[in-house]
């Protein structure tokens, strides 16, 4: 084993309220016990002062101490670059893994379409309460309201500290930034760089990262996997990570960790995720006694692109910004297989401008899905797998030019062209819904601390700015805001009564037991000896997913795909193929490991959806609608649900699910059925 440094031990305090103030509904997924009534210390008063007032109170480090404190910090995306180069600026002394061989190829530079920001520089009517109003709304209620405020306050910072490191926003022709419209909203907030925003923003946050570590402030380990978290009487000391060229599995103490390691949309097999984006940190800290909040709260993207074959590996993003100028219909009649050119303007139905008039072709993503889903179901879908809708853009091309379209979209025509070998310009997209976003992710406190005191979560690993569905472009932001502007500040206020704590060592229970676990389920894996390569079940896994627990969800549905999903899981740990040793490269491994986490994560999603018996943003349960539009239950549902797991850590051995709950209030935004007609 390997070691950087020394620790401390520090105990936490249980974060909960009187289970009989308020009272969580019964469950109706079988096994589930009810718990806590969790406190996510949220500054009581008023929400827009919240975060002002948080900050004042925070403790602080001395610049003469913050050497004396470790951090880790797992994933090198916005999130994960901006914490580790904020805290490695103020001194402290900070590990940063990445499994990629660069921190600038973490997988936020796949975002496209732009990053949005309340500064109201067009006179359009936004504001940093409208976009509280747009966020709250957008998210179906089901998000922290004080959370929505930190959000809109930080971004206009967030632009102003990107744009002076270095990021290439558009400009208008006076040379200010530019701005366009993402759905969900009626107004122009959403900040650019063509249709590379993820990527330009990337690149600029692992310069800063890389900034540090020159000056000897991170340590940056590449192709490095965190695999389990080092716990000490409830409290996180570090974590165990593997060199994926080597295969050593060592130790990193630290006194504070933190996760920023992305959402887990990839468990759906086919998504707009890269190939090696998954959920291990993630569910191995839930395993060690952290939880899962909105599990089943998973964004389908409207613009990904059609499966054209099963054996596809992965789907396509097109950027959310095309539907500024695109337009979505499908052909009126059921079947009709004409090309789109040939299909005059009265046979199409433009759905999405017939049904919600207001928002149009920029309605919000979940909603946007839906409807694309209801039109492929009924038999209007287009393309040879009759699987996707048009996005067409001759109207703009009509009105504005081929060239003022290939200035604002040009990357985006060109991707689409490589990949399906179709000219956007001549003919329209095909689109369909992806996997996509994870609104859920790690419960976290208002300081971004989970249930396990020490251990931190940022960007989308984390859960609660975006509710139930996320607007577009609001993820980069919330990504920037934690890592450059929240855990510089909640971190250190932890740290601060740390002073002097010692770090485990090798010779530490703790240090021992979590390096046990790591190499056990290893060698469990090596051990199992089957015929069938993980990448099958994840296959097969997809399949159930899409299926059951999808856009669209039924009691019934959800019910079979917890079986199959445990069958499946059953199956895995007596059939999977590794060849190789867990000694060296062993790429079959890595994906093995994976994979078998999806397979218990998966089961929590498929019993947080049948548990959640209301309609809300992304998750639609049919039992639950009214016209085809969600309904809330807001009187026994208007809380967040935060899964801890249970059970023997034995392969394949049976898990039970407890749901917390955080009640969730709004006061700014009063509760109201989310209308975008």
């Amino acid at each position: 084993m390997r070691f950087f440094g020394r620790r401390s031990s520090i105990g936490g305090e249980p974060r909960t309220e009187n289970p009989q103030a308020w009272r969580a509904p019964a469950s109706a997924a079988p096994g589930v016990r009810l718990g806590q009534v969790l406190n996510g210390r949220v500054p009581e008063g008023d929400p827009a002062t919240a975060w002002d007032r948080r900050r004042a109170a925070y403790k602080l480090v001395s610049p003469l101490n913050t050497k004396k404190f470790t951090v880790v910090v797992v994933g090198t995306g916005l999130a994960g670059s901006g914490v580790a180069a904020a805290l490695g600026e103020l001194g402290y002394q900070v590990h940063a893994f990445t499994y990629h061989d660069s921190a600038r190829r973490a997988h936020s530079v796949a975002a496209q379409g732009g990053i949005n920001a309340a500064r109201a520089r067009k006179v359009d009517g936004d504001s940093l309460r409208r976009f509280v109003v747009d966020t709250v709304k957008g998210g179906d209620f089901r998000g922290r309201e004080a959370e929505a405020f930190r959000l809109g306050q930080e971004s206009v910072r967030v632009i102003d500290h990107l744009n002076a490191i270095g990021a290439p926003f558009a400009r208008e022709y006076g040379g200010t930034l530019a701005t366009r419209s993402f759905g969900g909203v009626q107004v122009s907030r959403t900040y650019y760089t063509r249709g590379q925003t993820g990527q330009q923003l990337q690149i600029a946050g692992a310069q800063a990262l890389q900034r540090q570590v020159h000056r000897g402030t991170v340590a940056l380990h590449t192709r490095t996997e965190m695999l389990d978290l080092v716990i000490d009487e409830g409290v996180c000391r570090g974590v165990v990570v593997r060199d994926l060229e080597s295969g050593q599995v060592w130790v990193q103490p630290a006194h504070a960790v933190v996760l920023a390691t992305g959402g887990y949309g990839s468990v759906y097999f086919h998504s707009t995720l890269a190939m090696n984006s998954n959920a291990t940190a993630v569910w191995r800290a839930v395993r060690r006694g952290a939880s899962l909040a909105h599990a089943s709260f998973v964004q389908f993207h409207p613009t990904a692109l059609p499966i054209s074959a099963h054996w596809q590996s992965k789907t396509i993003l097109m950027s959310e910004s095309l539907r500024n100028d695109g337009r979505i219909w499908v052909p009126k009649q059921p079947g009709d297989a004409r090309p789109p050119a040939e299909i005059p303007e009265d046979e199409r139905d433009y759905y999405l401008e017939r049904k919600y008039p207001s928002f149009g072709n920029l309605s919000p993503r979940d909603i946007s899905s839906r409807a694309a889903k209801e039109q492929i179901d009924a038999g209007h879908g287009v393309g040879p797998l009759c699987n996707s809708v048009y996005l067409d853009f001759s109207d703009a091309i009509g009105r504005l030019g081929r060239d003022v379209l290939a200035a604002r979209y040009g990357n985006l025509f060109h991707m689409y062209a490589h990949a399906t070998g179709e000219d956007p310009y001549a003919v329209p997209m095909r689109i369909a819904p992806g996997a996509h976003f994870t609104m859920g992710g790690l419960w976290s406190d208002y300081d971004q601390m989970t249930a396990i005191p020490g251990l931190f979560v940022g960007g989308e690993a984390g859960w609660a700015y975006h509710g139930a569905n996320r607007l577009g472009a609001n993820s980069l932001l919330s990504a920037c805001v934690d890592g450059w502007f929240t855990l510089p500040f909640s971190i250190p206020n932890y740290l601060s009564g740390q002073l002097g704590t010692r770090l485990p060592d090798a010779g530490d229970a703790c240090v021992r037991e979590a390096y046990t676990r790591v190499t056990a389920r290893t060698d469990a894996l090596m051990g199992v000896g089957g015929h069938l390569a993980a990448s099958h079940f994840h296959r097969e896994l997809g399949e159930i997913m899409y299926a059951d627990v999808g856009v669209a969800r039924t009691a019934e549905g959800l019910l079979r795909a917890i079986g199959l999903i445990r069958d499946l899981r059953g199956r895995f740990w007596r059939e999977v193929a590794i060849p190789g040793s867990g000694a060296q490269v062993n790429q079959a491994l890595e994906r093995a490991g994976r994979v078998a986490d999806f397979l218990e994560l998966a089961e929590l999603m498929a019993v947080d959806a049948l548990d959640r018996q209301e309609s809300c943003g992304a998750h639609f349960r049919t039992e639950h609608a009214d016209a085809g539009e969600a309904c809330r239950d807001d009187e026994r549902w208007a809380f967040a649900s935060a899964w801890a797991v249970d059970g023997a850590d034995d392969p394949g051995g049976a898990m039970t699910f407890t749901r917390h709950a955080e009640p969730l209030t709004y006061q700014a935004v009063p509760l109201a059925t989310r209308s975008y007609r």
